[in-house]
């Protein structure tokens, strides 16, 4: 081994979201020394009422303040508010505010998911629906595309893509397509999932939460809005790629020497699934079924009233107990993988340590709130957006969220991390607005989401053009078209939402 190459001077590198997260934490320290303490009166639910702003005096020395900045990574986890005061420590004696269920959910479906992989279960599966479709072109890309999306708005499938490009890119090539189609179908086939999430424990679940409403809640608009614009992304592709076999000149991304010239027997062919893959993708399939019925409020999706009495069977869950299903679910998966105590254990432990950073971004996010809670001007910050929104209709409203959340985006790529910073905020402005919660979730999911499948601080595109020896630019100029009309869907599907709520 060569000594490693030094990182070249002035080459600018964009900070991670744990970097991101402490910069903002530090700015809103500093900028709650400038922003003037407020709050609004509640409810009986705590909710904010409108109209009802008023300053206040915070009450906090600069010890005070200096320790709530000290403390804030500990408050985002464990922070507990006073009820009488609002104050949030750790020591407390109150409700939870930290995201302790939602770190620990993190780390667990994290265990589940790793466990899954070990079995090459999934892997097998999709390479074998890929050599299955190997004759069938569109189909083909129909098949892929529709696999990783539901994946993706499922538990957020999206760096898992980059293993598939050894696989997916020849198979094109020996279809007469390019490199770029490929691109198109990993990339945007993931990524469509994911920006349609419905139960995405990623997205969803931590903004859900964060919004303080039941995972389930909106799921029947994001999945209608799923449905089409998978539709429409995968029509896109596929339309791309019967112009570059009709005509190769115009393909976007060219050819490389020896791409014309490959055969579909160098694909190779894909070992089958044996029982023990089959009965894994089963246990898989069921768990996530389970885990969508367990969260959703049926009562209220079946009858259209948010008020509806439960019905007997709802399970009504929530993050503690599906943190539970899924570490139970990896015990179950290995137990069928036959993977053994000791491999079981120790991959169950490296699913954990996998996932410590994006639920480490979570708690960073919430105690940046718990910061702006203890100087109360969380409710001078809303009360200043309320003055913006105020007087729009609810279409309006909900397209403004989005459009709102879009540099967010771009500054923090993590999707945890963004939806707990913004959330707390963004949350009442839709009861100052008469729109539902999820109806907010949704629009915020669908901004980080369509930023998410061009902006270049992603792994998942940067990575993927570069495994597919796509040049960036060239993909700019694929897709641009195409999130111009996931941009306008977008804004109908949540001005719909927040019309029909």
């Amino acid at each position: 081994m060569g000594a490693e190459e030094p990182p070249r001077k002035g080459k600018f590198t964009f900070p991670s979201a744990l970097t991101v997260l402490a910069i903002v934490t530090v700015a809103v320290w500093l900028l709650a020394f400038l922003i003037p303490s407020g709050q609004y009166d509640r409810n009986g639910s705590g909710a904010p009422v409108e109209g009802t702003y008023h300053r206040v005096d915070s009450g906090q020395s600069f010890v005070d303040r200096l320790n709530d900045l000290f403390l804030s990574p500990v408050n985002g986890l464990y922070g507990i508010q006073d009820e009488e005061t609002s104050l949030v420590a750790p020591d407390n004696v109150g409700a939870l505010y930290g995201s302790a269920g939602v770190f620990l959910f993190v780390l667990a479906i994290g265990s589940f998911i790793t466990v899954v992989f070990a079995t090459g279960a999934l892997d097998r599966g999709i390479g074998r629906l890929a050599h299955r479709l190997r004759e069938r072109g569109a189909l083909l890309i129909a098949g892929v595309m529709a696999v990783f999306s539901v994946l993706g708005t499922v538990e957020g499938f999206a760096e898992e893509t980059l293993g598939f490009y050894g696989l997916i890119v020849p198979l094109m090539l020996a279809l007469g397509y390019d490199r770029m189609t490929a691109v198109g179908a990993i990339i945007l086939g993931a990524g469509v999932g994911v920006l349609c999430s419905t139960v995405n424990p990623f997205a969803t679940g931590v903004a859900s939460s964060a919004a303080d409403i039941s995972l389930g809640d909106g799921i029947v608009l994001r999945f209608a809005m799923w449905i089409v614009l998978t539709g429409v992304t995968i029509a896109y592709v596929i339309r791309y790629a019967k112009r570059v076999r009709k005509d190769p000149e115009r393909s976007l991304s060219g050819f490389l020497p020896g791409d014309r010239e490959r055969s579909a027997a160098e694909t190779g062919e894909v070992p089958g699934l044996t029982r023990l893959h089959k009965a894994v993708l089963l246990a898989t399939g069921l768990v996530f079924a389970f885990m969508i019925f367990s969260v959703v409020p049926w009562s209220s999706a079946l009858t259209g009233k948010a008020d509806a009495r439960p019905y007997g069977f709802e399970l009504g869950w929530s993050f503690p107990q599906l943190a539970a299903l899924f570490l139970c679910a990896a015990v179950l998966v290995g137990v069928v993988a036959r993977m053994g105590e000791q491999k079981l254990s120790s991959t169950i432990i490296q699913g954990a340590a996998d996932f410590v950073s994006p639920a480490l971004v979570i708690l960073l996010a919430r105690g940046v709130t718990t910061i702006m809670n203890n100087s109360k001007i969380t409710d001078t910050v809303l009360h200043s957006i309320e003055g913006v929104v105020k007087g729009t209709s609810s279409g309006i409203f909900a397209v403004i969220v989005f459009v709102v959340n879009l540099p967010l985006a771009f500054l923090i790529p993590s999707t945890s991390g963004h939806a707990t910073l913004a959330m707390p905020i963004l949350a009442p402005l839709a009861d100052f607005a008469g729109v539902s919660r999820a109806v907010v979730v949704t629009a915020w999911q669908a901004a980080s989401g369509w930023m998410n499948l061009w902006v270049p601080t992603t792994a998942v595109t940067i990575g993927g053009v570069a495994l597919a020896k796509v040049g960036y630019d060239k993909y700019l100029r694929f897709v641009w078209p195409l999130l111009a009309i996931l941009a306008v869907l977008i804004c109908a599907f949540v001005a719909l939402g927040a019309a029909v709520t």
